[in-house]
């Protein structure tokens, strides 16, 4: 997801992303354990996906 893509959503957006978004790494990390997943670069990109979500929520609650 982009960063443009990630500001143009609400707070309350933002915030129920994150937590599907972290339920969906809990998700992939415990299937690679198992197995080891066909592109283990999902997991990078889902876990930089949070940190930006989670800076741009951070940035908005700061502004108001």
């Amino acid at each position: 997801m982009k960063t443009t893509e990630i500001k143009e959503l609400t707070v309350s957006d933002l915030k129920e992303r994150i937590d599907a978004t972290k339920a969906e790494l809990v998700r992939l990390k415990l299937n690679h354990a198992v197995s080891p997943v066909e592109n283990p670069g999902v997991i990078k990109k889902t876990r930089r996906d949070i940190a930006r979500m989670l800076t741009v929520l951070r940035q908005k609650e700061t502004l108001k």
